[in-house]
């Protein structure tokens, strides 16, 4: 089970599965362009858990795994992609 502090992107519980795969595909995108071969094991995670949701677990703790930095240049070009502009 996914702690609710960890619920956002494909994580969340309230979105389709069609909107998981696209935002695993995007977070796996974001990950391949900034972070290269330091984010293999993340992006690698995150392929995994496009195709078993089961393995969405591993992907959340390959991002914490990653150097705050890191983790944060990724979480940050994420959240810009879903930011509501009104």
């Amino acid at each position: 089970m996914i702690a609710p502090c960890d619920q956002f992107g494909p994580w969340r519980l309230d979105i389709t599965e069609a909107e998981r795969l696209a935002r695993l595909r995007g977070l796996r995108a974001i990950v391949r362009l900034c972070l290269g071969p330091r984010g293999e094991v993340l992006a690698d995670a995150l392929r995994r858990a496009e195709s078993d949701p089961g393995h969405l677990p591993a992907a959340l703790t390959a991002l914490d795994g990653l150097a705050p930095l890191d983790r944060r240049t990724v979480l940050a070009s994420f959240a810009g992609l879903h930011r509501n502009t009104a």
